[in-house]
């Protein structure tokens, strides 16, 4: 019995040395992450990794990341799009090259907070917004609380309403399992886990999986995307989207199976002035799975002259 004890010990030790996956210095992420030394700035009490392209007089649009990602998502929309535009872009706290939040705050009140801060450190008193997911959910919380700041809003696959383990007015229901994350992030789980993201199979591409995994291993990232899940506590919808008065255009994958595109009709229900771009054969991430397919209709809505 104490053979077969110390056999079993001795096995889940090894399997736990094979999984173990460390964090990476930010030297390491840096090197091939970061384009300059002054994109990271300094918003509030919070330094922040930003990365600005296009002309400094063209209307603005800033781009929000979802849960995990990173400003680098973007990286095929933001050369198009400034070409015409003033781009902007962030990696929320605790994402990307962002360091995690000084006051361990994942709130959508506190990423909006951050957002007018850094608008109004680049002297840009209104802007379109782009987010996706998450980033969606924030910004279309920002269009709603902070109207006469919001030019414009796309939405990619938004987040927002009630799904499994995300109830309104509750905080979100996180297995205890997932804490093991923090240190156990094998890059074929990780792999696992982002393929439900595309419809097609082969659009993960292991260029791409090597910069999820790379910067999900920042110091302090994976503590940070836990408590963002952990802090979600989504509000009813409803009255925001009603208060929404930017033109929105709503771009989702038909295939999404992480965010469905049935919920496009929830936002078209509640949001005044709205169109609706269906992606045909498109997951969750279109502007990663095939980035032209929808780059032109979003190009053409933010730079299409505003009728009032």
């Amino acid at each position: 019995m104490k053979t077969a004890l110390l056999i079993a010990v001795l096995l889940l030790a090894v399997a736990m040395w094979a999984l173990w996956t460390p964090d990476l210095d930010r030297a390491t992420l840096e090197r091939p992450y970061l384009q300059s030394p002054g994109d990271m700035v300094q918003v509030l009490d919070q330094r922040l990794h930003v990365r600005e392209s296009g002309p400094k007089d063209a209307p603005a649009v800033l781009l929000i990341h979802g849960f995990g990602a990173s400003l680098h998502t973007w990286e095929p929309w933001a050369q198009t799009l400034s070409q015409q535009l003033r781009v902007l872009r962030l990696d929320l706290p605790g994402s990307g090259l962002s360091p995690p939040d000084t006051g361990n705050d994942y709130s959508d009140t506190r990423s909006i907070a951050l957002i007018n801060a850094l608008l109004d450190a680049r002297g840009l008193p209104k802007v379109s917004l782009l987010g996706h997911s998450i980033g969606g959910r924030i910004a279309w919380t920002f269009a709603a609380t902070a109207p006469q700041r919001v030019d414009k809003l796309v939405l990619l696959a938004p987040d927002g309403f009630a799904s499994p383990g995300f109830e309104y007015g509750k905080p979100a229901h996180v297995p205890a399992a997932m804490g093991l994350m923090r240190w156990i992030a094998p890059r074929w789980l990780l792999r696992m886990n982002l393929e439900p993201g595309y419809f097609q199979s082969d659009a993960l591409t292991e260029e791409n999986l090597s910069r999820y995994h790379d910067l999900m291993r920042a110091p302090g990232a994976r503590a940070a995307m836990l408590a963002r899940l952990q802090q979600t506590t989504l509000l009813e919808p409803q009255p925001l989207l009603q208060k929404i008065s930017a033109p929105t255009l709503l771009v989702w994958g038909r295939e999404d199976a992480m965010i469905p595109f049935a919920n496009a009709a929830d936002y078209q229900r509640h949001i005044a002035n709205h169109k609706l771009l269906a992606l045909e054969r498109m997951g969750h991430l279109a502007m990663e799975e095939n980035p032209q397919l929808a780059l032109p209709g979003v190009l053409q809505f933010l730079t299409e002259r505003r009728s009032e």
